[in-house]
């Protein structure tokens, strides 16, 4: 979950903390590890106007300090300034790792199932009202600024 957030919203550093350092990372067109990632994965999601991941099933096998943790995922992609709307089905396959007492994923297998494309799909809100951010000014930092400063 934090992984999905840090992505939708842009925080890299949730989506680093979602890992092991030397985590390793397998998704459509990247393999390798955590850090490199994120520098594949950032200017593409920047270009974009959001992401919104759904986690749906969800298994965890332990086998003492390792897990093989199994997570259904549907994921919209809008706003690139030349098109390309779309909506994917995946699994995330994680060799979660527990080190020091911290679970995180050791190696992730984004393993896509099916591509619908959304193109000319997307509609702007039909009334103002409270929407996303993805500059760090999203609604859930404000609150829990408004909770730690108590």
């Amino acid at each position: 979950m934090r992984y999905c957030r840090g992505i939708d919203r842009l925080d890299f550093d949730l989506v680093r903390g979602a890992y092991h350092p030397d985590g390793i990372d397998h998704h459509t067109g990247f393999d390798g590890g955590v850090e490199e990632y994120i520098a594949w994965v950032r200017p593409k999601l920047e270009l974009l106007g959001g992401t919104m991941h759904h986690i749906g099933n969800h298994l965890v096998e332990l086998h003492g300090d390792l897990a093989i943790s199994e997570s259904y995922s549907t994921a919209t992609h809008w706003g690139h300034p030349t098109g390309g709307d779309f909506t994917s089905g995946a699994r995330y396959v994680d060799l979660m790792e527990r080190r020091a007492g911290r679970w995180a994923i050791a190696e992730r297998w984004a393993v896509r199932e099916w591509t619908r494309s959304d193109e000319g799909r997307m509609i702007t809100p039909e009334a103002d009202g409270p929407r996303g951010r993805r500059d760090g000014a999203d609604l859930v930092v404000e609150l829990r600024s408004r909770l730690t400063a108590r």
